[in-house]
């Protein structure tokens, strides 16, 4: 596992020209990351002309379309940032890939693995590469736990534990309560303690899940176990109506992580031995959100020519929503898009 995160001296030294396609709260967070980073952000593209032309003044952008077709077949931009809420991330994805663009897909990476799949599979076919913005795995912090834990350090790791809690909007229209736009803690919040429990067992033999459900038929909470084949487990839990402490820790026969809250942003960890005592703090400022690390990668990917990152391959995203497909299985939650 890559011990250190990616850099601006590790992406292209010729700088790809970004994209930006949606205008969110996520897609703003995203852009001034770049902008403020030294990448080369070229265009905007929104269902609207005035709201790409707003963005595109906020953050000093040469372009800005009227529509994401026109975005994607920019030939000024060779890779495009999805922002979109995900039910949108498939067809967005193969719009952008078809116009033979690049693109950084928001989390998660579609609605199923089905979805995911035909995407990676286009990126592959057109030689392009399709990276999922989990921003976690790029950042310092989770870098520096991959390394301890795949060098020993931590003896045998057993178990992972991972909560993403937040109070979130109530109202029964807002697109998370919505079943018809995705809605529900699983995609939107389990999608990080997931994915991290894929970072350090890889991908579970056996899934345990029980959720609460909303009036509108969404997953208010949900709690997972992923057992793998030599007993180690991830227990992991997610909610959209109560605000928690959201910490991880990583433990095994010979110490363990203690991750610092919020875990899966920009934060630090102290690393105990197996008789409770400190054995490592760790803490590197991270400017900005700490965005700019994914697209480094990405950039890295494509100066390199190569299609599959070692922190988070096209292979294992897939492989994260079909472990998502599985929890919604057990749950009994299922959306339109899995008759498509």
């Amino acid at each position: 596992m890559p011990a250190t995160s990616p850099t601006p001296e590790s992406s292209s030294a010729a700088r790809l020209r970004w994209g930006i396609l949606g205008t969110g709260f996520i897609a703003g967070l995203q852009t001034s990351d770049l902008v403020n980073h030294g990448f080369t952000v070229q265009a905007v593209g929104s269902r609207s002309l005035d709201t790409a032309l707003d963005f595109a003044g906020t953050y000093g952008l040469p372009n800005a379309h009227g529509s994401y077709k026109a975005l994607a077949n920019d030939p000024e931009v060779d890779v495009v940032y999805i922002s979109t809420p995900h039910p949108f991330h498939y067809e967005n994805a193969l719009l952008a890939l078809n116009a033979g663009k690049h693109v950084l897909v928001e989390k998660p990476f579609a609605m199923n693995a089905r979805q995911a799949q035909e995407i990676v599979d286009l990126a592959a076919a057109k030689g392009l590469v399709a990276l999922e913005a989990m921003w976690t795995r790029f950042l310092p912090h989770m870098v520096r736990i991959r390394e301890l834990a795949s060098s020993g350090a931590l003896g045998e790791v057993r178990t992972v534990l991972a909560d993403h809690n937040q109070n979130l909007p109530k109202d029964p229209a807002h697109r998370l309560n919505d079943p018809a736009l995705g809605g529900g803690a699983l995609l939107d919040l389990g999608i990080y303690p997931a994915s991290f429990a894929f970072d350090v067992f890889g991908a579970p033999a056996r899934i345990q899940a029980a959720a609460s459900m909303t009036a509108t038929g969404v997953d208010r909470q949900t709690a997972m176990i992923f057992e793998y084949a030599d007993g180690q487990q991830a227990v992991l839990h997610c909610a959209l109506d109560t605000a928690g402490p959201n910490r991880a820790a990583v433990i095994g026969t010979a110490g363990s992580i203690d991750v610092d809250p919020v875990w899966y942003t920009p934060t630090g960890f102290t690393r105990y031995d197996d008789g409770g005592n400190v054995v490592e703090r760790f803490d590197e400022p991270v400017t900005g959100r700490g965005m700019q690390y994914q697209a480094w990668e990405l950039e890295r990917l494509v100066a390199a020519g190569a299609s599959a990152s070692d922190v988070l391959s096209p292979a294992e995203t897939v492989q994260v929503m079909a472990a998502l497909d599985a929890v919604r299985g057990q749950i009994g939650l299922s959306y339109a898009s899995d008759d498509r």
